[in-house]
């Protein structure tokens, strides 16, 4: 959080301030409109916000993981560690707790054993309609963290060729399509509760949803390994920017069309970790307008986006009701913009109180690998 202004990257802001506002859409309509017709398509496909957010990550930790690897004092695992713990842990435990000692946040609904929040693995065969479930994505990614730096030092250890790194990503997608087709055909295709499921077995699944987050892996080891090709890439910022759309465009149109088909569940999520992967690197390329654009407000709300993820829906399940008794439902244009603006201001909140003296203490105690910040004060 302590990265100087010209650190920022502005391309990557706008991403993550657009998968948080995808995220908090979506579950505006399943949570509190209960509409899907609240946002039209954009609520309806809002939750590939946090695919987003999964390309995202695996591109920025593994950018810091081959660049820390590059350094004379290598990658340390403590400190890498400690830094992570020190990034997350606050605002979620400050979140869990509200859960845990005020069971209205979650509408009485159940939560998991506290063991499985604490351990990151109440995504684990997580039952649709728990209580704080929108965690199931931190406990991926903590999962992947875990994994992923582990990985990379044993190949530098081993001294394996970047081919196999390569190799590696493309069996880990492989593998989950492989997989994912094999649970719809056993769980979901024409069975009575297959939609539940589906998500059950499926989409809180970690080995179901790796693909955004080694697509992003994939980008960072293309410009870790491949300079003069990333190079040459990235000398295309618009073009790429123009394909990331139109695929992520057909791949929406998939997912609206039978978000539980067997199509979509095997070759959907692929397919926005390349439309996503593209985005990004038109972010990061020379002479293209999600680079070189400014949107306002989208490097707050990017800054902001950990604590807004983890709070947004307590305060629209909360919320809804006391407005609604004055005569705003949740349809209405005075509720939905007083919903999502307190949506942000929680969270701002909870970035300022909690989030921030902890990124302080992490940036004084626990150094990065790097000499320099690379990245957003967003991103890290």
């Amino acid at each position: 959080m302590s990265s100087p202004r010209s650190a920022r990257l502005h391309g990557l802001d706008t991403l993550r301030a657009l998968a948080v506002t995808l995220v908090v859409l979506h579950h505006y309509t399943l949570f509190v409109s209960n509409d899907d017709h609240t946002f039209g398509w954009v609520g309806q496909i809002g939750w590939a916000g946090v695919d987003l957010f999964f390309a995202l990550s695996g591109y920025l930790i593994g950018n810091q993981i081959f660049a820390a690897l590059k350094t004379e004092a290598g990658l340390s695992l403590k400190s890498f560690y400690a830094r992570r713990l020190l990034r997350t842990l606050p605002n979620y435990l400050a979140v869990l707790a509200i859960y845990v000692m005020w069971p209205a946040v979650g509408e009485d609904a159940p939560l998991a054993p506290l063991w499985r929040y604490l351990t990151f693995t109440q995504n684990v065969g997580l039952a649709p309609g728990t209580a704080f479930s929108h965690s199931w994505s931190l406990a991926v990614e903590e999962q992947f963290y875990l994994l992923l730096p582990a990985i990379a030092l044993l190949g530098a250890a081993l001294r394996l060729r970047v081919k196999y790194a390569w190799a590696f990503i493309a069996c880990v997608i492989a593998g989950g399509m492989l997989l994912r087709f094999q649970l719809w055909s056993a769980h979901v295709d024409a069975h009575k509760y297959g939609i539940y499921f589906y998500y059950k077995l499926i989409y809180y699944s970690s080995l179901c949803r790796l693909d955004e987050l080694v697509a992003g892996v994939g980008l960072a080891l293309l410009r870790s390994h491949h300079p003069g090709l990333w190079t040459r890439i990235t000398a295309h910022g618009n073009r790429t920017l123009l394909a990331g759309l139109a695929i992520l465009g057909a791949t929406f149109w998939l997912f609206l069309d039978n978000h539980y088909g067997v199509a979509a569940t095997v070759f959907g999520y692929p397919l926005l970790g390349v439309g996503f992967g593209l985005l990004i690197l038109a972010a990061l390329s020379q002479r293209s307008l999600l680079r070189d654009g400014r949107v306002p407000g989208a490097g707050a709300l990017a800054v902001w986006s950990y604590a807004i993820y983890l709070t947004h829906r307590a305060v629209g399940e909360i919320a809804a009701g006391p407005l609604q008794d004055l005569g705003y439902g949740p349809q209405s244009a005075v509720a939905i913009a007083a919903l999502l603006a307190l949506s942000v201001l929680v969270g701002w909140l909870l970035y300022r109180l909690v989030e921030t003296p902890f990124m302080l203490l992490r940036e004084r105690y626990v150094p990065s690998n790097l000499a320099r910040p690379m990245f957003s004060a967003a991103s890290s």
